[in-house]
């Protein structure tokens, strides 16, 4: 396999340097008469993948995960990351320096509150920190008889000597084929939404927002194709869309002039005060920065605190939107399968590695010929380093792939349709123990793909389907069991999502996944994922309407781990017919000895507890 291309293993994160830049972030705090810095995980545009130039808090900690916030305050500090980065962390940095605390169970605010002395003063990035961040870190502050300080200059940009300079990809035309309507309709019904909520406009810095309402796409961060920008969409009148204007074209300047007035971010905050003066503004204070929050305010506008209704109509998916995504899994389903059949090959004569396995899965996807990026940095972990839910292979951890369980997290970005899949493999036989919790796993995401549930539900009212197996025999995993799923676009999208803390009602057309697991940290982990999407479906003798899942993830699911006696009747149907489908689908779109392995590998599961030979 040719070497990858659109992934790194290089080691991003060097826990030597924490040390030296904390004392420096340090000095700095005195100058300016601070006692602490809030450190988040973020961008101004509260993105999941940050362009380089705002990764402050990898570059001050060496934490590379995707979420999380650091406290530094003049003799200790803190950094707070949840249950997919608690092992992660204490790896990538110095402990002796900044204590790890988790996220959930000991949130900042309530560690700030036990730490912080009377009159003592916290500084804060407001660009960096949303409405709903800051109120909670002041409401910590004030319990504590402490003050929190926004800040006109970050003071980590004064010490970050050799900080990147920001992102200037090009901005795209998303194919209104692909999107299933313009960007005119779109608007319309942005609108339409805002008169029912009784504003004036609405504001965002959400660039995944600006990317759907507007058609376009772009190139700035890795991963999900976004433009960094933002908007203010008015009830009445043309919408304004702030993007560095380096990154358009002609002929997309021409384009997006169409339906709104264009204008640099370097003019937003005056530009913004101009326009919301008397007006009753929208704003989601989960995802809108404080500081924009601040100049809406200043300016005499009244905020209108609730959900970005850009968000919900953006997660339900139309009638192309879903074509797309269905193509795309069958592309990817193949590409996949090609991988699962070298893999079962190469393997088990043990030259293989993590990294080696990663770079296998891409070039099959670029041998599509429309791979655009992956969606996410595989998580390619074998042995005890699947255990790390969101495990990332450096050229140092790279680990030789031997008997035992092998996990496979990836997912890929096509112009159609977004992609996620899990598999966890094994190698060898496994034992008795290994088994049970895969097949507990297995039962687990069974169980969401034949839900039934009635319209209005939430996916807090579902989280609980995928554990039920493990919590029988006492045990569970630390993540939640779906998240949201964009359309070429984020993999990683809201509101809708599958956990605890899901209470967004799930409608027809949202895609999600589903991704049970078990963690047994230093030995294995295990985890099956596809993605799912919502449908109405018929119930003789139904009261109500109700919904069910399409599952759109096309790819062999390993039979050698299951238990059969653990799954019943209705569990080993589903698992038959999703394999009948899988086999259907993709042995016309793969190689004969791909298509050969792909016949042993979709095998029925026989009901007396033997699979069928």
């Amino acid at each position: 396999m040719a070497m990858t291309q659109l992934q790194s293993f290089d080691e991003v994160s060097n826990p030597a340097q924490g040390k030296a830049r904390i004392a420096a972030l340090r000095r700095k705090l005195a100058e300016a008469g601070l006692d602490g810095f809030v450190v988040p995980r973020s961008d101004e545009h509260q993105n999941e993948y940050c362009p380089p130039s705002e990764e402050r808090l990898s570059w001050l900690t060496g934490f590379a995960g995707s979420a999380g916030v650091a406290v530094v305050l003049m003799s200790e500090a803190a950094i707070f990351v949840d249950g997919r980065y608690t092992v992660q962390v204490r790896e990538q940095v110095d402990t002796a320096v900044i204590t790890p605390r988790h996220l959930m169970d000991d949130p900042p605010e309530k560690w700030l509150e036990a730490v912080l002395r009377p009159t003592q003063k916290l500084g804060f990035d407001p660009r960096l920190h949303t409405v709903a961040e800051v109120e909670r870190l002041k409401g910590a502050c004030e319990r504590a008889g402490a003050g929190l300080i926004a800040l006109a200059k970050n003071p980590i940009d004064a010490i970050w000597t050799d900080r990147p300079s920001p992102p200037l990809a090009p901005v795209v035309l998303h194919d209104e084929a692909l999107a299933g309507e313009s960007p005119a309709s779109k608007l319309v019904r942005i609108q339409d939404r805002l008169g029912e909520l009784k504003a004036d406009a609405v504001f965002t810095n959400d660039a995944h927002a600006v990317a759907w309402a507007f058609n376009i796409r772009g190139g700035d961060v890795a991963h999900t194709p976004l433009p960094l920008s933002y908007v203010l969409i008015p009830r009445d009148g043309e919408p304004t869309l702030f993007v560095d204007g380096r990154k358009l074209s002609n002929a997309v300047r021409h384009d997006l002039s169409s339906f709104a007035a264009l204008i640099e971010p370097a003019q937003i905050d005056a530009a913004l005060a101009a326009a919301v003066k008397d007006k009753t503004v929208r704003l989601d204070p989960n995802v809108v920065v404080e500081h924009f929050a601040r100049v809406i305010q200043t300016a005499g506008g009244v905020i209108q605190r609730g959900p970005d209704p850009i968000a919900l109509l953006r997660a339900v998916k139309n009638e192309a939107e879903r074509a797309g995504a269905r193509a795309a899994h069958i592309r990817d389903g193949a590409a996949v399968a090609r991988f699962l059949a070298w893999f079962a090959e190469a393997a088990p004569k043990g030259g293989e590695t993590e990294i080696s396995a990663a770079e296998a899965l891409e070039g099959f996807r670029a041998e599509t010929g429309v791979l655009k990026d992956l969606s996410f940095p595989s998580i390619s972990a074998a042995g005890p380093n699947a255990a790390i839910p969101h495990y990332r292979v450096t050229t140092q951890s790279n680990r030789r792939i031997e008997p035992g369980f092998f996990l496979i997290d990836s997912g890929a970005q096509y112009v159609d349709g977004t992609t996620d899949i899990t598999r966890t493999i094994s190698v060898g036989e496994p034992s008795a123990l290994m088994k049970d919790r895969y097949t507990r796993v297995l039962k687990g995401m069974i169980a969401i793909s034949l839900a039934r549930f009635p319209k209005g539900a939430a996916g807090s009212q579902l989280d609980s389907f995928a554990r039920q197996a493990l919590w029988e025999v006492g045990t569970d995993f630390d993540h939640g069991t779906g998240h949201g799923v964009g359309s070429y676009l984020s993999v990683h999208e809201g509101p809708q999502r599958i956990s605890r803390l899901g209470t967004t009602p799930l409608e027809a057309g949202m895609i999600l996944s589903n991704e049970p697991g078990y963690y047994r940290a230093g030995e294995f982990g295990i985890r099956t994922e596809n993605l799912v999407l919502v449908e109405p479906v018929e119930i003789d003798g139904a009261e109500r309407p109700m919904f069910g899942f399409e599952t759109l993830t096309l790819a062999p699911i390993d039979l050698t781990p299951i238990e059969p006696a653990l799954l019943g009747a209705r569990e080993i149907a589903w698992l038959d017919a999703y394999h009948a489908r899988v086999r259907e689908t993709l042995s016309p779109l793969v190689d004969g000895r791909t298509r050969a392995w792909l016949e042993q590998a979709t095998r029925p599961l026989n009901r007396d507890g033997r699979k069928q030979a």
